[in-house]
């Protein structure tokens, strides 16, 4: 099948009038010449398939349920809203806990069912966490750095884990980091941090800095902290909650100021309470409650969001960030941090033909996951 008569926001980063096809789920012809017989999209604007590194749940279910029916109806809200690929995201649990989550996990990435979104890898938030900066995190369940507990927990989902979060000053952070960073990418998070112990776990190996400004510490002038170390340092990223609650939208623009197009990851940072009213929903062993759009633990702090990623996306466009930079961030470089930019991320020759149809002001009009329109 081909489509013709398109914007198709293409690997330059920036949107190109043409043509591509889907040939058994995969994208061919991307630029190419047109064919008789193409479906004329009618100047439609078409973007990759959102990717989300950073999301626990939706529609009343969380990932660290081990449920794997929840799981699966995660994946089909995903999916119908646009975000086609996503690290399935844990809480601060007990591991015998984490370890069921995770096969689910790897059941789901084996098996995708029709019309649901791809489980890409498993993003492990926590338990090597400060209880300092613990935010919504359960810190019954907080643990010092072990890589002996996170080698057992990737090998039981069959090596599913591309993403694992770490606070460096903890002891044997170091350490920890130096040995996850040789497989999979590690995020400084939940963290008390000051510069110098931020540096030497980035010297380490970590290359992404989780949730930017939630649950870290800001920037000083003599005491500039995990930010700094970050954004002066090219080869670390950093994930931002697109919302607009838990970020205020100068301080995302900020931040793509800082950071650059090239190293921002937005995020949802969901939790089972998005797509549902508000009310009271459990979070990790603790309840949240969710009331006009911003979910808070008891004592009013913070949690994650109830917003979807493509929702994100939208929102940070309206804070000020370019069309052409927003979709890079929810795209191309999140599949880039989890290792699957091979497969998914950008619309380009032999990747998955995961993709959203559009209008000019990226309003969604249809999904297709591997080249078939989600109903």
């Amino acid at each position: 099948m081909q489509y013709k008569n398109v914007w198709i926001y293409t690997e330059n980063f920036r949107f190109e009038k043409g043509c591509f096809s889907v040939e058994n789920g995969v994208f061919c012809n991307v630029m190419g010449e047109e064919q008789p017989g193409a479906v004329d999209l009618q100047g439609a604007y078409v973007i990759p398939g959102v990717v989300d590194i950073h999301s626990h749940g939706n529609s009343g279910s969380d990932f660290s349920d081990g449920d794997y029916e929840g799981l699966e109806k995660m994946a089909r809200y995903y999916a119908a809203n646009g975000v086609t690929s996503f690290a399935a995201t844990s809480l601060t649990l007990p591991y015998d806990v984490l370890e069921k989550a995770f096969s689910n996990a790897r059941r789901l990435a084996d098996h995708r069912p029709k019309e649901a979104a791809r489980v890409m890898a498993v993003h492990m938030e926590g338990p090597f966490f400060c209880e300092a900066r613990k935010g919504a995190q359960n810190a019954e369940y907080l643990r010092l750095p072990d890589y002996s507990a996170f080698q057992k927990l990737n090998e039981s989902c069959g090596g599913l884990i591309h993403l694992v979060d770490i606070a460096p000053e903890l002891p044997g952070s170091v350490e920890f980091i130096r040995e996850a960073s040789k497989t999979v990418t590690v995020s400084i998070a939940h963290t008390d941090t000051d510069y110098d112990h931020a540096a030497a776990g980035i010297q380490a190996g970590a290359t992404q800095l989780t949730h930017l400004f939630n649950a870290m510490n800001g920037i000083h002038h003599r005491k500039p902290g995990p930010i700094v170390a970050a954004a002066e340092d090219e080869r670390v990223s950093a994930e931002i909650i697109g919302d607009g609650l838990h970020v205020h939208p100068a301080s995302v623009r900020f931040a793509f100021r800082v950071f650059g197009a090239e190293r921002m990851v937005i995020i949802s940072d969901s939790l089972r309470c998005c797509g549902m009213p508000d009310g009271e929903y459990e979070i990790g062993g603790q309840m949240a409650y969710l009331k006009d759009g911003v979910a808070r633990l008891g004592d009013g702090t913070i949690a994650g969001s109830a917003t979807n990623n493509f929702q994100c996306l939208q929102r940070v466009i309206s804070f000020g960030i370019s069309k052409e930079d927003a979709i890079r961030a929810a795209t191309y470089n999140p599949a880039r941090q989890i290792g699957c930019l091979d497969q998914v991320g950008s619309i380009a020759n032999g990747k998955f033909a995961d993709f959203i149809v559009c209008d000019e002001n990226l309003n969604r009009k249809a999904v297709y996951i591997a080249g078939e329109e989600i109903a």
